[in-house]
């Protein structure tokens, strides 16, 4: 991640070192928006596969969180509440009992 965002923030600065030496230093706001458009074009381009891995990674990351949350802790509250709702009876089995 860090070494994408270098190469972005690197790709941006070569634009803006190129449309300076072309002439646009004389307006800045040009020369910025210029360079952030092309280096934004540039990095879309160029950083493609590096930025396919970065995302698998961060999904990966993502969906092992979501099945540790899937997981269920023996001491969780969670747990207590499965079991006491497993030990409560039907009303059905509840009125047969208090018929006998």
């Amino acid at each position: 991640m860090v070494r994408y965002s270098l190469l972005r923030i690197l790709i941006f600065f070569g634009f803006l070192l190129l449309f300076w030496l072309i002439g646009l230093r004389d307006n800045p706001v040009l020369l910025l928006g210029a360079s952030a458009i092309a280096s934004a074009a540039a990095s879309f381009i160029l950083l493609r596969g590096m930025r396919d891995e970065v995302t698998a990674k961060l999904m990966a990351r993502h969906e092992a969180k979501l099945e540790a949350k899937q997981q269920v802790d023996p001491t969780s509250d969670e747990f207590a509440e499965d079991a006491e709702d497993e030990d409560v009876a039907s009303p059905a089995q509840e009125h047969r009992t208090t018929d006998r």
